[in-house]
């Protein structure tokens, strides 16, 4: 842990955590640099992709989360996006935070014109991309708000007031940053221990494809029917070898118990018919001799 002798013990990164951000591939940059991010590229590999000094990308993480932290009310902090791989990470980090969002296009004149419905007034920004975001990074330049970035090596850092260097193009990459800086946001609030780990697992501020949902709700689908048809009784296309045929046509077949119960009765109902068709008779015979 030489590399972050600046921080004090208490805010340097554990084991884990450097193990989760190489990873997601946050060190690794593109083919192209910028000449304001030489600072934080360590070196290039044989393949032409320069490669980040994660060292200086923790030490910027906790530097923008103390800067955020410093702001007294949490909405004055709006968290943009319009990549669309940043974009729920920025919305879970508003979530998280209580900082406002802006996931999609940016309209311009959002921060410089009053008649505008979604005017706002903030006073940090939290960048996903200042290539993508420069309109809302300009617009931040007019007005005097900060602006704190993840930067690639190939980033624009001007009216970048704190660059965090990453990897802002894949969405592991993009994801992990945002729940690093809301953990370490909410670390230093004290909402959050530093001694237990967070209950919200990184995969929520991971991107969703649409496709890729549909393909695993199909699948899903597809394991329930397997399911149920090999759950499902067995259809015998002939009889059962222990059903006797013989019983099956006809009358069916009483069992003794019940035929000696019943024959009791059925003898009884035989006697008291004929002895009322008896007394009928007898009486027809009385009315005929008068």
């Amino acid at each position: 842990m030489s590399a972050f002798a600046s921080l004090p013990p208490i805010l340097q990164p554990k084991e884990e955590d450097i193990q989760m951000m190489l990873s997601a591939g946050v060190h690794t940059g593109t083919r192209n640099s910028d000449a304001s991010m030489t600072e934080y590229i360590w070196r290039r590999r044989n393949d032409g992709v320069h490669i980040l000094n994660i060292g200086k990308t923790w030490e910027k993480l906790i530097l923008a989360a103390r800067v955020i932290v410093a702001i007294e009310n949490p909405e004055d902090v709006i968290a943009i996006s319009a990549r669309p791989y940043g974009m729920r990470a920025v919305l879970k980090f508003a979530h998280y935070t209580g900082a406002g969002s802006i996931a999609g296009r940016f309209t311009p004149g959002t921060f410089t014109n009053q008649i505008t419905k979604q005017f706002r007034e903030p006073r940090l920004l939290v960048v996903t991309d200042p290539r993508t975001d420069s309109q809302a990074v300009k617009e931040a330049s007019y007005v005097n708000v900060g602006v704190v970035a993840f930067c690639d090596s190939d980033s624009p850092l001007q009216f970048v007031d704190v660059a965090i260097p990453a990897n802002n193009k894949g969405k592991y990459s993009i994801g992990l940053l945002y729940w690093l800086l809301a953990r370490e946001i909410l670390r230093l609030r004290g909402s959050v221990s530093r001694t237990v780990d967070w209950d919200v697992p990184v995969d929520l501020f991971f991107h969703r494809d649409v496709e890729e949902l549909k393909k695993n709700e199909e699948e899903q689908a597809a394991k329930l029917e397997e399911a149920a048809v090999v759950a499902a009784p067995a259809v015998y296309d002939e009889m059962p070898p222990e059903v006797d045929p013989s019983n099956l046509v006809g009358t069916p077949a009483v069992p003794a118990a019940y035929a000696a119960g019943a024959a009791a009765p059925a003898a009884e109902a035989g006697a008291t018919y004929g002895a009322s068709w008896e007394g009928a008779e007898a009486t027809t015979g009385a009315a005929g001799e008068w």
